[in-house]
């Protein structure tokens, strides 16, 4: 639990706990946590430009989430820091900024229209498998789940599907400088998002759209406070979303595979009994979250866990290692159907900064394993899974054998 820091005399000393660019498998980072959270719950890293610290167990995590008085976005809110090129609401707002924006945002991710976008999902959930079962192989990651957010993206922001795709590859890209801490590409391929996102303004402005059917013109309509949203903040908002729903999926989908292929009963249950597949894909969420950069930093000098973190200082919310925390999800790093507090997992973070497109994430994970598993007998993994890099954690390439449903 988190307190200000007042008589008491927390450890100060900056440690360097853990090294988050060691080369990873896919069960490392999991293994490593699960000490983290008995031995060192509240760590402190010497990397990325001066350190951070970094919360392990679900309770400090979800606190710091649940205390923005303590705790701001709005300073640097991923580890390493890459926000060079401008703010971005609403993730680098707090209340009461940030609330405009999140308002418009949450109309579109209702359940009238997820039912509206579901079939064109499905449709390209079936064009990029099919190929890939028929062949008996593929890398799920590269040829799907690489390619999958691009398509659906596309229709659910009114765009070409070559112009979501270029997003996709320029993202990738930035994503992987990121991962590198190249500065000079990070700023690079930011500010080319950010023409693309001024190009979808403009075009919308030359060629206007229903506001109830388009985010990106509902967002030029809104105001705040009697005024319009500032063009800028309209910006960020634009190149924010555009790139964030890209990555998540990437590198989470290959997840889901990898556990089934080594779970052929599971895979097998799923098939006969398809209605199971959402409560699967919410286990999946909580034991594969990709996010474990996620950052807030401190307004005051705090204790968390007997460490002083001063006023000014960031710290990575490793939701990753929160949902796997034994003392909140019993046998946490077991797959588990209908776990009664599974609701409490932070795949999708939590508090006001939760992820609005929660929604649209679950309906592209569901659909992928609905026919994914409707056209396989089985499948395995077939070569070297190769994995994400901090903040991110999961897949970016996972090679598979297919047996085709008969």
């Amino acid at each position: 639990m988190t307190a200000p820091h007042q008589d008491a005399a927390p450890d100060r000393e900056l440690t360097h706990d853990f090294d988050p660019r060691a080369p990873e498998t896919f069960t490392s980072a999991h293994a490593l946590y699960k000490e983290m959270r008995t031995s060192c719950p509240v760590a402190h890293s010497d990397t990325y430009d001066g350190g951070f610290w970094a919360l392990f167990r679900h309770e400090d995590v979800k606190h710091v989430l649940e205390s923005r008085d303590v705790f701001t976005t709005s300073v640097q809110n991923t580890v390493p820091k890459f926000a060079f090129t401008g703010r971005r609401p609403p993730l680098h707002f707090d209340p009461p900024e940030h609330t405009a924006y999140r308002k418009v945002i949450n109309r579109f991710f209702t359940r009238e229209k997820m039912a509206a976008i579901e079939p064109r999902v499905r449709q390209y959930a079936v064009q990029l498998l099919e190929p890939l079962v028929e062949a008996g192989e593929g890398d799920v990651s590269v040829d799907y789940a690489q390619k999958f957010p691009a398509h659906v993206f596309a229709a659910f922001f009114n765009l070409p599907t070559e112009l979501s795709a270029l997003i996709k590859e320029i993202s990738a890209e930035y994503v992987a400088a990121i991962q590198i801490v190249d500065t000079e590409n990070v700023v690079r391929l930011s500010r080319r998002l950010y023409q693309i996102a001024q190009a979808v303004i403009d075009e919308r402005a030359g060629s206007p759209m229903d506001p109830r059917d388009d985010l990106t013109s509902a967002l030029m309509a809104a105001g705040y406070e009697g005024r319009p949203l500032p063009a800028d903040m309209i910006l960020g908002c634009v190149r924010q979303l555009l790139v964030t729903g890209m990555v998540a999926p990437s590198v989470f989908i290959g997840n889901m595979f990898v556990h089934l292929a080594g779970d052929p009963e599971l895979a097998d249950l799923l098939r006969a009994r398809p209605e199971r597949i959402p409560a699967a894909v919410e286990e999946f969420l909580r034991l594969y979250g990709p996010y474990r950069g996620m950052a807030r930093t401190a307004r005051q000098d705090v204790e968390i866990g007997g460490r002083l973190i001063k006023a000014g200082e960031p710290i990575a919310l490793v939701y990753t290692s929160a949902n796997r925390d034994e003392r909140v999800f019993p046998d946490g790093e077991s797959f588990r159907f209908d776990r009664p507090n599974l609701a409490r997992h932070l795949a999708f973070g939590g508090g006001v900064h939760t992820c609005p497109g929660a929604p649209l994430a679950r309906m592209m994970l569901i659909t992928t394993l609905e026919e994914a598993l409707a056209r396989t007998a089985s499948f395995e993994v077939g070569g070297e899974i190769v994995m994400a890099r901090w903040a991110e954690w999961g897949t970016n390439s996972v090679p598979l054998r297919f047996t085709p449903a008969a």
